[in-house]
C-alpha cells in the first residue's frame, strides 16, 4: 500500500520541520496514512514505534490494515494504556529496571512513551535523566538490546557523511553527541555514553517539544580510558586507548563538516560530557561556524542565572551585590561564572573584567588567586584574583565572605557541616547549591543544609532530594537541573532557524526561566518553579530566545510570527494516538 501523503508540505508546524506526512496539521479526529513509504502486513505496522497504538487501533483500523488475529479482541484507548503501563512500572523496586521498561516502551510505542513522559514528568525524569543514566550508562553493555541512535568510531575516519546517510530521517534539527569522556560526575565511559544523547533528546520532545523524528543521538567512540571497559567482556566500544590531539581534533573537524554538508546549517548541534580539555576547544572552534551549544557550559550556567536571579527576591539586593563561590572550576563552574559576570557587566554597563571581581573559584588546589596564574588552564586564569592561597572550603569561605556557594565539583559530601554553618554565620538566608550528579556526588543533600543552616538556607540541587521538615516548616528543596533550559533554548533556535548561539539569547533564556517563578514559589524557599509545568515554561523560554535571534538578525524563518509563545506552544510536539485511515 503506497503513501498517500508523500507530498512536501512547506509547513514549519512541528518545531520547524517540514510536514511531509501531514501529521501535525491534522487535527486528533482527522484521519492520517501511518506508513513513511509502503507496507504489506499489519504486523510491520504492529513493529514500527512511530505508528504503533497497540490495543488502541479501533476495528476499522483492524480491518483496513490487516490487523486482524495480530491483536486480541479488546480495544484500549491510550489513557488506559498509561494507566496500565504505570501500574506495571510501580511495581519495579530497582530504578535501574525502571529505566530499562520504559526504554523497551519507547522501542515499541514511541508516542505512549512521550504521553507518559509529559503527564508523569516529575516522577518520570529521575529515571530516564539523572541520576539514573548515570547508572544506565555505567551498565550500558549489559542492559544493550536495541540500538539507538548512530556509533560513529575511529574506524569510519574518512566515512562519517556515509555514516550520517545510514540514517533515515533527512529532517533531522538537533543532533546531541557525546564522546562519553565525562559523564555526569561518573568519568570516562566512552561508548556506553550513548545513554546521555538518548535521555537528553528524549527530554527535547517531552518537555521542548521538537519532534522525535528531528532528534538524532551520537555517540563519537574515539576509545576509552577506563581500564575497567576495556577488560569488560560486555563492553560495546573500541577497546583502544582514547585518541588525542591531531588525530582527536582531526575527527571531531570531520564530523562537524558533515553533519552542516548532510543536514544544513540551521540543525543544532549540542555537545554533551565532554571533557574540560575539549569541550571548551570545539565550542570555541566551532562557535563562529556552526550552530553548536554545550549544555554543560552554557546550559548549565543559564540555569544557574535563572536560579540566582529568582533568588534576589529571598535574598535581597541585585547580582551585583552578592559575592559567589564556587566549588569546582571545569566547565561547569566557568561557564556559569562567566555568564554571571557577563550579566552584571550587561547590567551596569562596567567591564566584564570588573565584575569578575566578585566571583571566586576554588580547584583541586584551593583558591585560584593571581599566584598560581602561570600554571592555570586557559579557562580557569580570568578567575585568578589577588588573594593570599587559601587550600581548603572552610578557610575560604570565613576569608571570601561569599553570599552564595556553588558546587560545580563532583565530588560527593564537600560542603561539610562546618561549611555550611560558616555560610549561616556571614548570611541571613545563604544560598546553596549543590549542582554535582548523579546523587552520591551531590556537595550535600537538602537535609543536610537546611539542618545546619537551621532552616536559613535557600538550597538547590543537582539531582532530586525529597522535601524536609525542620522546626515544623516544610522546606521544598529544587533541582537546579538543565531540563529547565535546553529543551525550550534548543526548540527556540529551531523555531526561528537560528544560525548561531549568542550570549543574549542565554540572558533571555534565563529571565524567562526566572519569571515563572512566583511569589507562592519563594515562600516556599523555591527558585525554579515546579516540573510540572515545564510545557509552558519551555514555551516561554523558546519564544524569548526566539525573539533574540530576530532581534539580533540570526533568525532565518521569516517572517516573524506575531506572537511566539502562541506559536511555540502550536508548534510542539503533541503525542496523542492518530486516526489512520
Amino acid at each position: 500500500m503506497e503513501s498517500k501523503m508523500k507530498e512536501k508540505s512547506e509547513s514549519t508546524v512541528g518545531g520547524g520541520v517540514e510536514d511531509i506526512y501531514g501529521e501535525d496539521r491534522a487535527t486528533e479526529d482527522q484521519l492520517i496514512t501511518p506508513w513513511t513509504f509502503a507496507v504489506s502486513s499489519g504486523y510491520n505496522l504492529l513493529r514500527d514505534p512511530r505508528y504503533n497504538k497497540g490495543l488502541a487501533f479501533t476495528e476499522k483500523e483492524r480491518d483496513v490494515h490487516y490487523l486482524r488475529g495480530l491483536l486480541p479482541p479488546a480495544i484500549m484507548p491510550q489513557e488506559l494504556q498509561e494507566k496500565r503501563f504505570m501500574q506495571s512500572f510501580h511495581q519495579y523496586e530497582v530504578p535501574l529496571n525502571k529505566y530499562v521498561a520504559l526504554m523497551e516502551l519507547e522501542e515499541r510505542n514511541e508516542r505512549l512513551f512521550y504521553k507518559l513522559l509529559i503527564d508523569n514528568v516529575e516522577e518520570l525524569l529521575p529515571i530516564v535523566y539523572t541520576p539514573t543514566v548515570g547508572e544506565a550508562c555505567q551498565k550500558y553493555g549489559n542492559i544493550f538490546k536495541r540500538p539507538q541512535g548512530l556509533y560513529i568510531s575511529l574506524k569510519e575516519k574518512g566515512r562519517i557523511l556515509e555514516v550520517l546517510k545510514n540514517w533515515p530521517e533527512r529532517k533531522i534539527q538537533v543532533i546531541v553527541v557525546t564522546d562519553g569522556e565525562r559523564i555526569l560526575g561518573l568519568g570516562d565511559l566512552g561508548c556506553q555514553g550513548m545513554g546521555i544523547p538518548v535521555g537528553k533528546l528524549a527530554l527535547y520532545t517531552a518537555l521542548g517539544g521538537v519532534r522525535p523524528s528531528a532528534c538524532l543521538p551520537i555517540t563519537i567512540d574515539v576509545g576509552t580510558n577506563n581500564e575497567q571497559l576495556l577488560k569488560d567482556e560486555f563492553y560495546i566500544g573500541l577497546r583502544k586507548k582514547r585518541a588525542i590531539g591531531e588525530e582527536y581534533y582531526d575527527f571531531l573537524d570531520e564530523f562537524m563538516k558533515a553533519v552542516k554538508q548532510n543536514y544544513g546549517e540551521k540543525v543544532l548541534v549540542q555537545y554533551e560530557d565532554f571533557a574540560n580539555h575539549n569541550a571548551f576547544e570545539l565550542l570555541a572552534k566551532y562557535g563562529n561556524t556552526h550552530l553548536v551549544f554545550n549544555d554543560d557550559i552554557q546550559g548549565t550556567a543559564a540555569m544557574v542565572l535563572a536560579g540566582l536571579i529568582a533568588s534576589l527576591k529571598l535574598l535581597g539586593g541585585s547580582l551585583v551585590d552578592h559575592t559567589f563561590l564556587f566549588f569546582g572550576a571545569g566547565e561547569a563552574g566557568t561557564g556559569i561564572a562567566e555568564l554571571i559576570a557577563l550579566a552584571i557587566s550587561k547590567k551596569t554597563k562596567g567591564p566584564v573584567e570588573e565584575a569578575r571581581k566578585n566571583i571566586w573559584l576554588v580547584d583541586s588546589k584551593g583558591l585560584i588567586v593571581n599566584a598560581r596564574k602561570e600554571s592555570l588552564q586557559a579557562h580557569k586564569k580570568p578567575w585568578a584574583h589577588e588573594h593570599e592561597p587559601v587550600n581548603n572550603l572552610l578557610d575560604v569561605a570565613k576569608a571570601i565572605k561569599p553570599t552564595a556557594l556553588i558546587g560545580t565539583s563532583g565530588v560527593g559530601k564537600t560542603f561539610t557541616k562546618e561549611v555550611i554553618e560558616a555560610m549561616a554565620s556571614i548570611n541571613k538566608r545563604p544560598l546553596i547549591m549543590a549542582l554535582s550528579n548523579p546523587t552520591a556526588q551531590s556537595e550535600c543533600t537538602a537535609e543536610e543544609a537546611y539542618t545546619w543552616s537551621e532552616g536559613r538556607a535557600v538550597f538547590a540541587s543537582g539531582s532530586p532530594f525529597p522535601p524536609v521538615e525542620y522546626n515544623n516548616k516544610l522546606h521544598i528543596p529544587c533541582q537546579a537541573n538543565n531540563c529547565y533550559i535546553f529543551p525550550g533554548f534548543g526548540f527556540g533556535l529551531v523555531m526561528a532557524g537560528a544560525i548561531c548561539v549568542h550570549n543574549d539569547m542565554l540572558f533571555a533564556a534565563s529571565e524567562a526561566l526566572a519569571s515563572q517563578v512566583t511569589e507562592e514559589h519563594n515562600a516556599k524557599g523555591m527558585i525554579y518553579p515546579p516540573f510540572g509545568n515545564i510545557r509552558k515554561i519551555s514555551a516561554h523560554i523558546a519564544a524569548n530566545v526566539a525573539t533574540k535571534a530576530y532581534e539580533l538578525g540570526f533568525a532565518t524563518h521569516l517572517p516573524q510570527p506575531a506572537d511566539l509563545v502562541k506559536y511555540a506552544e502550536s508548534c510542539m510536539y503533541t503525542p496523542s494516538y492518530r486516526s489512520y485511515r
